[in-house]
């Protein structure tokens, strides 16, 4: 379904249960991002009263996934540690067409979205899969389904506000980038690291 050109390699697991601390900070920042991201959609976008109403639907969700992950945090006795850069987000950026009209951008921007719930799925998946704290797997996997929709609500937008664009196309470009930016992470205890 997420047509991802490279999965990450089951050992980032083992590198992320190094350090759940660290995993779960960078999560927890990582929904945070996300809402924000659905926010500045809707404020560049607000006469489109559908995704208006859906995104915020859907910046709700990441601010709920946010306060489930600072729930772990608090009850493992760990700390919020300070928000992390997201170099893999930062490098998959590049890849939206800077200028051009405004349906363009959106478009672009909806793929982008689209391909970082993509990654993260993937990675709840493994995490749901391979992690060996029982709690943290069934957490991931709820966290997994919810980014399946999220990716989905993404994609369906582009494709219904991307009249005249091929859609199909630029997503395809969007995943031959990400197979390549990703080559680079899977090494680090961060969702995307």
């Amino acid at each position: 379904m997420l047509g991802l050109k490279l999965k990450t390699d089951p050992r980032w697991v083992n590198i992320v249960e190094s350090n759940i601390e660290e995993i779960l900070t960078d999560h927890a920042w990582c929904e945070q991002k996300a809402a924000t991201n659905a926010i500045t959609i809707i404020s560049t976008n607000p006469e489109l009263t559908e995704l208006v109403t859906d995104l915020l639907i859907l910046a709700q969700e990441e601010l709920q996934h946010f306060e489930m992950v600072h729930e772990i945090i608090k009850k493992r006795n760990y700390k919020l540690g300070r928000e992390r850069k997201d170099s893999y987000v930062n490098e998959l950026f590049k890849f939206m067409m800077k200028g051009g009209s405004k349906q363009k951008s959106l478009v672009d921007r909806l793929l982008f979205s689209a391909m970082i719930e993509a990654r993260s799925c993937e990675r709840f998946k493994l995490l749901s899969e391979k992690i060996t704290d029982p709690k943290l797997a069934k957490f991931y996997h709820d966290l997994m389904i919810c980014e399946a929709g999220h990716y989905t609500t993404f994609i369906g937008f582009a494709r219904k506000y991307g009249e005249g664009i091929d859609v199909d196309k630029r997503w395809n470009e969007l995943i031959q980038f990400e197979g390549e930016i990703i080559k680079n992470y899977g090494k680090s205890e961060t969702i995307h690291g």
